[in-house]
């Protein structure tokens, strides 16, 4: 792709707002590293960044005016490499096919690391066991260890001399410092202090050796620690590796190809050439291409590798469908609407890559460590050397007390530990359908305990559906059903809608004029009296009305067959019609009515035969999504625009005793902040535009994927699907992954704090100390990677 192309897709600005830009950073080793690059880009005048070292990337935000070519000079100039990097897309495939090819970068780690074992194994034997040591064997050891502490631990020795030209000192500097010292004193021990003579015996501790006449050699240490620093390095890459797997499994998921439709012919292309407004076929069994709308066609739409839900989502003409997802049912026609970058997935990916690049505010501190550790590390190295020296203590035991410091300090695994968590935490929720935006959102799940949700779209489906029918007399259900869904087919009125539907699946009536072919299994609802009816149906239509009449805010009529049907609100009837409500179906409306369901009456041959109860019905997993979050120590509240009995009714099938009802957008935005003035830290849960303001206002906003895009933009986590349930998941991961992070930096902390004193003491051999650095940040990676066995609540 051209360097055009890619700088788009990396680069984000609107008129005089800064530019906020991702680039790729290469010849980073250490976490130090990182932080000189970030604290060289914020000195540059208005710019803002944050350099990640796990994911190697720099998210920079330049003031209007300043050249993008500036920041990567930058960079360059401070002795690293920065570029543009591809977008998510291209990345993926470019991803995918290195997973087939060897990666360079293990490949060359993986060589270094095999022959530094061959050679180190050996020399550590002879210098640990006695009686191993045959004639001269000091000089074998010599030959053996020279390869690796020369060409073995050479990466470390190159980036310590880079960064030594540009003032400045890294993990790598201790590393090579450290090996070399004890390959220089050996050196001196064997030609000038008397360890090359013959018959010369060594015994191995873990203690810094003792006071003997001739001198001890540290060819073991030089080469044991490169070879568990490479040992380390080789695992660190590996896990790095394995913790973007999500995100490359995300981006993968897409089709690669795609049947077009041009004039009825259909021709094969890939989908990148894919343009807005294009028909493509989607057989079965296939991935849809991309986002669009089916043109023909039935089938089921398999989701759920892109949002988890596993039940399959039936289609038809005129629905939606998000690309990526799995055609399992018949052969649809597609018009696309989206393609390429503005795609659910790729904007997903976006999403996932924007916060792997972020750093949470507990990143800071190890931040700020990591910056001025390893000068200090190399001072107290110094200290320990002169200390020991001053106590007349012998040269080589002040030696091995001060190289050991040198090597045990390596702030490895304080650089991971974030990164590694975060990158694994966002990785594991693409993967649920939980998108982070970024990683400050894991501090505010901690802090939260009261979660404000939106009722339609939220805890209901949005949707209006019958809820019940009554009728009254000899009449029944199913024929006032019938009737009421013929007049009402003409309605575009929500209410209307949700009436001819029902109609369409119910079995007709014997008496009604709905004769069809359809066999249904019986119509939903209650006869005055009569219990609940056996079901619904798979029915076969409506009739056709003629005559129709809508009078707004009212009701609708028409002549269905020979009968005048009326379809409306009791009142109107009453007042317009003098079709009076039976005693059972006025008791039936005030139920309905205390319980927030619009009641539709119908009627037919100047009387009232029936009423028809339609609700927003109430999604069937809400009230286990308000149980667990209600587990996690959240008060839940239900905030809703609807009329208090209607919220009323919801809050009590969910199991929510806080309602705050009739509230216009604004109004939404003073019960969030009512909430936060009582001391509350407040989650907000929406879909529509009307909640937007409540989103951004709420100290986390998380919005549901099936809402709007006004919504979603709002938030500081998406929820792919529409279950509620992954609100519980989405707090239940960032609240894991944040335990995991702050167990990382304990850890590497801990270790620091409680082996540095120790190698001061001469408690810790240099060749112990340089494996324990090294599987310090094996533990760190290792414990961040057992976030991706994270499971929902629904199991999946």
């Amino acid at each position: 792709m051209t360097a055009n192309a890619a700088a788009d897709s990396a680069i984000s600005s609107m008129g005089d707002a800064p530019t906020v830009l991702e680039l790729d950073i290469g010849g980073m080793t250490c976490a130090s590293c990182a932080a000189r690059v970030e604290k060289k880009l914020n000195r540059m005048p208005g710019v803002e960044a944050s350099v990640n070292y796990a994911t190697e990337r720099a998210r920079v935000s330049l003031p209007v005016g300043t050249d993008v070519a500036a920041a990567i000079a930058t960079v360059q100039a401070t002795g690293y490499t920065a570029a543009l990097p591809e977008p998510p897309a291209e990345r993926a495939a470019a991803d995918s096919d290195e997973a087939e090819a060897p990666d360079p970068e293990l490949v060359s780690l993986r060589q270094r690391l095999q022959i530094s074992a061959a050679l180190t194994i050996p020399v550590v034997l002879l210098s640990m066991i006695p009686a191993l040591q045959f004639t001269y064997w000091q000089w074998a050891a010599l030959a053996l260890a020279s390869p690796v502490v020369v060409w073995g631990a050479w990466p470390f020795h190159r980036a310590a001399f880079v960064n030594a030209r540009h003032g400045a000192t890294t993990m790598d500097t201790l590393i090579s410092i450290g090996v070399t010292a004890a390959y220089v004193y050996s050196l001196w021990a064997l030609f000038l202090g008397g360890a090359g003579i013959t018959g010369m015996t060594m015994t191995g501790s873990i203690l810094t050796h003792p006071d003997d006449a001739i001198p001890h050699i540290y060819l073991e240490t030089a080469a044991a620690v490169t070879t568990f620093v490479l040992l380390g390095r080789y695992l660190e890459a590996r896990a790095k590796r394995s913790s973007g797997e999500a995100l490359r499994a995300l981006l993968d998921m897409g089709a690669k190809d795609v049947a077009v439709l041009h004039g009825g012919v259909e021709q094969r292309i890939p989908v990148a050439d894919l343009l807005v407004g294009d028909e493509f076929l989607v057989r079965p069994g296939e991935k849809v291409a991309t986002d669009g709308t089916v043109v023909s066609g039935t089938s089921a739409i398999d989701a759920s590798m892109l949002t988890g839900e596993p039940v399959p989502v039936e289609v038809g003409p005129g629905d939606p469908v998000v690309g990526a997802t799995m055609n399992a049912g018949g052969r649809l026609v597609v018009v696309a609407t989206r393609v390429g970058a503005d795609t659910q997935l790729a904007q997903m990916a976006q999403l996932v890559s924007a916060a792997q690049a972020g750093k949470a505010p507990v990143q800071r501190l190890a931040d700020r460590v990591s910056a001025v550790f390893v000068p200090v590390v190399i001072g107290l190295s110094l200290l320990t050397l002169v200390a020991w020296l001053a106590l007349e203590n012998s040269p080589q035991a002040a030696f091995s007390a001060a190289v050991a410091v040198l090597i045990i300090a390596c702030p490895c695994a304080l650089g991971l530990a974030t990164p590694t968590a975060l990158l694994v935490g966002t990785g594991r929720g693409a993967q649920m359908g939980i998108l982070i935006r970024g990683p400050e959102v894991l501090e505010s799940t901690r802090r939260v305990d009261t979660i404000v949700l939106d009722k339609t779209g939220t805890l209901t489906s949005g949707q209006m559906q019958v809820a019940g029918v009554y009728a009254t007399g000899d009449v029944e259900p199913g024929m006032v059903l019938a009737l009421a869904g013929a007049v009402e087919d003409a309605s575009e009125h929500p209410v209307g809608e949700a009436i001819t539907a029902a109609a369409r699946l119910a079995e007709p009536s014997a008496e009604s004029p709905l004769h069809g072919d359809g066999t249904g299994g019986g119509t939903r609802g209650r006869g005055a009296g009569s219990g609940v009816g056996s079901g619904v149906g798979s029915g076969s239509g409506t009739p056709n009305v003629e005559g129709f009449r809508a009078t707004p805010g009212l009701g609708v009529q028409g002549l269905v067959g020979e009968l005048h049907v009326v379809a409306g609100r009791p009142e109107w009837l009453a007042d317009e019609w003098a079709m009076m409500l039976s005693a059972d179906l006025a008791e039936q409306v005030r139920v309905g009515q205390g319980l927030g369901q619009t009641v539709v009456a119908v009627g037919w041959d100047g009387a009232a035969r029936g009423v028809i109860e339609v609700a927003d019905a109430v999604k069937p997993t809400s009230a286990q999504a308000v149980e667990e979050l209600r587990g996690l120590g959240l008060s839940p509240v239900l905030l809703t625009g609807d009329n208090e009995r209607a919220a009323r009714a919801i809050a009590d099938e969910v199991g929510i005793a806080e309602v705050i009802a009739q509230v216009l957008p604004e109004g939404k935005v003073e019960a969030v902040r009512a909430l936060q003035t009582d001391g509350r830290v407040v989650a907000m849960v929406g879909d529509g535009v009307n909640d937007a303001a409540a989103l951004a206002t709420a100290d986390l906003g998380i919005a549901m994927g099936t809402g709007t895009d006004v919504a979603i933009a709002a938030a500081d986590l998406t929820l792919v699907r529409g279950d509620p349930r992954a609100a519980v998941d989405a707090i239940r991961l960032s609240r894991r992954t944040l335990r995991i992070i702050k167990g990382n930096l304990f850890w590497a902390f801990a270790y620091n704090v409680a082996a540095i004193p120790m190698a001061m003491l001469g408690l810790l051999n240099p060749f112990i100390a340089g494996a324990a650095m090294a599987f310090s940040s094996v533990f760190v990676v290792t414990n961040s990677l057992r976030l991706r066995r994270f499971r929902s609540v629904t199991g999946a």
